[in-house]
């Protein structure tokens, strides 16, 4: 009996180290070789897969346009109605942010009333202003935290605090500085046209020429060739929309613009994809359905608002 049960233990051994060699060596996400057809393959001229891209691409734009159209309706009137539009979008992207990073407790409040701070300081003050906001926010943000006694990684919850505050809170609050500018009304849709056409500019040449990755280790799905085209489709409407106010517009200024657009849109991109990987999220939110949160949409834009501000106000000097 004894040789007997060796020789199931013997058996069973094998078998184990059949089963894991063979779970080791199939690809990823394969179906096992005893399903019908084989292992699942998605060719890259795959019918239903085109399908799916083009209704993918055609809930983005029914998304994108009527979101454009409320932006720019805001943009002309200009006054408090956009500063509220600004404030209420920053508090909204900072309550996605905080709960994504919500294992590293960020005093939340402060972070959504320093942003909403940041925004009229931009419209009632100056730049001026809303830096001194920005680092008054330091030494409440450290106050809350102590306060609220949150002893475990302090530290922590304090970064967590002022990167909200100073990517999302500081983004917006530029976008209310760039509208106060001469021509500032018109600079802000160049902006914002040009950064929501570069993504879909991306996103269709990533799906349709898109071979090598750009960054696999933050966003898989993101390719160098959607990155060009992307980028070319930034300056060209940038650049197209600068013909329509050639009065006050040159030709070099509009190319400058839409290059600035088109280098700190995909980085703005890539830096949420940065913090969605880090904290184990695949969007921010749920505001868009299957589209992700308002910082899924606004990523770019927070980083080509404050572009755009820096390089105008440049420009008029």
């Amino acid at each position: 009996m004894s040789a007997e049960r060796a020789d199931r233990v013997r058996s069973e051994e094998r078998r184990e180290r059949a089963e894991r060699r063979a779970r080791r060596e199939s690809p990823e996400g394969a179906e096992p070789q005893g399903t019908q057809g084989g292992p699942r393959r998605e060719p890259d001229g795959d019918r239903p897969r085109q399908r799916s891209q083009g209704s993918d691409l055609f809930a983005r734009v029914l998304v994108a346009v009527p979101l454009a159209f409320i932006a720019i309706v805001f943009v002309d009137i200009g006054g408090a109605a956009w500063m509220g539009l600004m404030a209420v979008v920053s508090v909204l992207c900072l309550l996605e942010l905080y709960r994504m990073l919500e294992r590293w407790r960020p005093a939340a409040f402060v972070g959504y009333a320093s942003a909403v701070a940041l925004v009229i300081a931009a419209r009632y003050g100056s730049d001026r202003t809303v830096l001194e906001v920005a680092m008054a926010t330091l030494p409440v943000t450290f106050l809350a935290v102590i306060l609220e006694g949150r002893q475990n990684m302090p530290t922590v919850a304090i970064a967590g605090t002022l990167l909200g505050i100073f990517w999302i809170g500081l983004g917006f609050a530029h976008a209310e500085l760039l509208r106060q500018l001469p021509h500032g009304n018109s600079i802000v849709i160049d902006v914002m046209l040009g950064t929501f056409l570069a993504d879909t500019g991306a996103y269709v040449g990533g799906r349709m020429f898109g071979h090598r990755p750009l960054a696999p280790a933050i966003s898989p799905n993101k390719t160098v060739e959607g990155l060009f085209l992307g980028m070319f489709t930034a300056v060209l409407t940038v650049f197209i929309a600068g013909r329509f106010q050639q009065a006050w517009l040159t030709e070099g200024d509009s190319l400058l613009l839409g290059l600035t657009v088109a280098v700190l849109g995909p980085i703005g991109d890539l830096f949420e994809s940065v913090v969605k990987r880090d904290a184990g999220a695949k969007d921010a939110g749920t505001v868009f359905g299957a589209h992700g949160g308002a910082l899924d949409r606004l990523d770019a834009v927070i980083f080509t608002a404050i572009g755009g501000y820096y390089v105008w106000i440049g420009l008029l000097h």
